[in-house]
Parts: C-alpha cells; structure tokens; sequence
C-alpha cells in the first residue's frame, strides 16, 4: 500500500549531470529518513546519500562534492540532483525511505530503480 515511485534516470556523457526523483504515496502516517542506494549487478547496493526529516544529509564519501540530495516533506519526494557524473557512477539507483503505515512500526520501502549510465 505504500509506493516509492523513481524517476530522471538514463544515459549521460562524463561530466554531465542528472536528477532523481522519488515519490511516495500510500497510506502513509510518517516519513523519517529518505536515501538513495545503488548497485552494479554482482556487488552489493551501497549507500550515496541519505537525509533526515529535518534536512540533514550525509554522503558517501566517493560522490561528496557532486551529489546533492534534497527532500520536499510537502510532497514526500527525495531528490537526487548529481553533477561532475562519472563512469564508475554507473549502476541502478534505489530510493529509500522509512515510512508508518497507519502508525504502525517504520519499516524500510524501497523503489524498483532507475538505472544511471555514465559514458566516457
């Protein structure tokens, strides 16, 4: 009943930019905190960015200085806004939120990805 839906995904030259956008929609009390995850096929999904409610963010360390993430609590989207974009940037992207339904327990959503591709 909750669903995270992704999108701005596609293909980009090294150097260019992109931008995420994740939804949510649902029977939905609460949002904490919303992330963004990727994973090339064969490796673990690995954190990029995550925010708090309140605007925090925190970044890996290998796109800091790139990559800018953003919420609009108005709207329950996240956003990913990513510059300077690389090859080793390729992979799916994941949003990530934990979220109440009907004030139960939070519990982890996840998108079904958009995949990011970067050329050289």
């Amino acid at each position: 009943q909750v669903q995270l839906v992704e999108s701005g995904g596609g293909l980009v030259q090294a150097g260019g930019s992109l931008r995420l956008s994740c939804a949510a929609s649902g029977s939905i009390s609460s949002i904490g905190a919303m992330g963004w995850y990727r994973q090339v096929p064969g490796t673990q999904r690995e954190l990029v960015a995550v925010i708090t409610t309140g605007g925090s963010p925190n970044y890996a360390a290998s796109v800091k200085g790139r990559f800018t993430i953003s919420r609009d609590n108005a709207k329950s989207t996240v956003y990913l806004q990513m510059n300077s974009l690389k090859p080793e940037d390729t992979a799916a992207y994941y949003c990530n939120a934990k979220i109440s339904v009907a004030y139960g327990p939070v519990r982890d959503y996840w998108g079904q990805g958009t995949q990011v591709t970067v050329s050289s």
